[in-house]
């Protein structure tokens, strides 16, 4: 689970897309990535609705876990995150629990994570929706837009 605001965690292992689709698509010198969850080696470290089941500090910690596996597909699919120019733009979805409207606060936990390994150039646009449920029971399903180096 990732907690520290100071340190970069380390990249997981790149995650096993769940269904028939790619983990990241390359158009024009652009990174898409698919939506990735909490799932750490295919198992999810939170499930539920945050603001319902899950504190915002989980909410954060899972959306933490999710942009890092987003990163580790876009390492794996440009043969290192080296090769990652900026991110452009994050789309954060957050199963919420009934009138919980912090949804940035928890999108915040997947900023920070990419400001520590972009600095500035991590700090994407970025949206912040709540949905009623995410697959499996996820709290979080993050999508990232990122420019590639090597175009």
């Amino acid at each position: 689970m990732y907690e520290s605001k100071n340190l970069i965690p380390p990249l997981p292992p790149t995650p096993q897309p769940a269904g028939n689709y790619v983990p990241v698509r390359e158009v024009g010198g652009l990174l898409y990535t698919a939506g990735h969850t909490s799932a750490v080696q295919g198992t999810l470290e939170h499930r539920g609705r945050v603001g319902e089941d899950l504190t915002v500090e989980e909410g954060r910690s899972a959306a933490a876990i999710a942009v890092l596996n987003c990163l580790a597909s876009l390492a794996a699919h440009a043969g290192g995150l080296e090769h990652i120019g900026e991110i452009v733009s994050m789309t954060g979805y957050v199963s919420a629990g009934s009138g919980f409207t912090d949804h940035p606060l928890v999108m915040d936990g997947a900023s920070e994570v990419l400001v520590s390994y972009f600095g500035d150039q991590g700090r994407p646009v970025r949206a912040a929706v709540g949905v009623s449920s995410l697959p499996d029971g996820a709290p979080v399903e993050i999508s990232l837009l990122a420019t590639s180096r090597s175009a």
